[in-house]
C-alpha cells in the first residue's frame, strides 16, 4: 500500500510542474512589452493580485503556520520572483501614472501582509489557530481569483465561440486544480481544497464550453493578443495566480 505521505508528495511535485506552468503563461507577452518597450493596453492588476495570492500562500506553508506544507511554499515562492519579475518589466516601460497605481496597490499589499504576519504571529498561538486565520485570507481570495473565469465563459455562451479561451490553458487550470485538490484531499486540508475545488470545476466547464462551440468558432489566421481571466498561483493557484481580484493571464491566440 502506498504511503500516504508519499503520494501526497508525488502529487504536489506535480502540481508544483504544472503550477510553474501557469506562472509562466504570459511570457510572450512580457517579451512583447520588452521589444515595444510599452505596455499599450496591457494591465498590471492581474500580476498584483497573483503576487499578494502568492504571498499568502508562502505565509500559510510556512512551518510556523502549517506544517508539513514546503510544497505549498515552494511553488508560491517561484510565483513570487516569477510575479516580482514581471511587475518589474511592467512598471519599466510603464506611463508615470500606471507606476504611481502600481506603488499604490504594493503599498497596500506590503502594509496588509506585515499586518497579517504580526497578528497572526503575536495573536494566535497554536498551528490549529494560524492555519484557521491564514487559510481563511487564503479561501477568500483564491476563490476570487477563480470565480475570474465566468467572465469569459459567459463571452463563450453569448458569441458561440471559444476564440479568446485558448484550449491549452484551459486544460491546464483543470489539471492544476484537479492536482492540488488530490494533494488537499490526500491529508485532509479543507483551505486548499476549497479554492482549487471551484479551478476544477471552473476548469471542467470550460473544456465542455470548449467541445460545445468548438465548431462554431470562426476561423482566422491572424493571431490575436488576449487577456483570458485564469488562475496562477499554485496550491492556492488560486490563486490567483492569481487572481485576487480576478486574475488575467495575457496571452498569443491563433484561433
Amino acid at each position: 500500500m502506498v504511503n500516504p505521505d508519499t503520494a501526497r508528495n508525488v502529487v504536489g511535485i506535480i502540481g508544483n510542474v504544472i503550477s510553474f506552468g501557469l506562472f509562466l503563461s504570459p511570457v510572450l507577452t512580457f517579451w512583447r512589452i520588452c521589444k515595444k518597450k510599452d505596455v499599450e493596453e496591457f494591465k498590471a492588476d492581474p500580476y498584483l493580485a497573483t503576487l499578494l495570492n502568492c504571498m499568502l500562500w508562502v505565509f500559510y506553508g510556512l512551518p510556523i503556520v502549517h506544517p508539513n506544507s514546503i510544497l505549498v511554499v515552494t511553488i508560491n515562492g517561484v510565483g513570487l520572483v516569477v510575479e516580482g519579475t514581471y511587475l518589474i518589466i511592467f512598471f519599466l516601460y510603464s506611463p508615470n501614472k500606471k507606476r504611481l497605481r502600481m506603488l499604490a496597490v504594493l503599498g497596500v499589499e506590503a502594509v496588509f501582509m506585515v499586518a497579517v504576519v504580526l497578528g497572526v504571529l503575536l495573536g494566535a498561538h497554536t498551528h490549529e489557530k494560524r492555519s484557521m486565520i491564514v487559510g481563511i485570507l487564503c479561501v477568500f481570495f483564491g476563490s476570487i481569483m477563480y470565480f475570474s473565469p465566468l467572465t469569459i465563459m459567459g463571452k463563450v455562451i453569448k458569441t458561440k465561440s471559444v476564440e479568446y479561451m485558448p484550449f491549452l490553458l484551459s486544460l491546464v487550470c483543470f489539471l492544476n486544480g484537479v492536482c492540488w485538490t488530490s494533494y488537499a484531499l490526500i491529508r485532509f486540508d479543507i483551505y486548499v481544497t476549497i479554492p482549487n475545488g471551484l479551478g476544477a470545476l471552473f476548469g471542467a466547464i470550460q473544456l465542455i464550453l470548449y467541445a460545445c462551440y468548438y465548431k462554431s468558432t470562426p476561423k482566422k489566421s491572424k493571431a490575436k493578443d488576449v487577456e483570458m481571466p485564469s488562475v496562477v498561483s499554485g496550491p492556492g493557484a488560486a490563486a490567483a495566480a492569481a487572481n485576487t481580484a480576478g486574475g488575467n493571464i495575457s496571452v498569443t491566440v491563433e484561433p
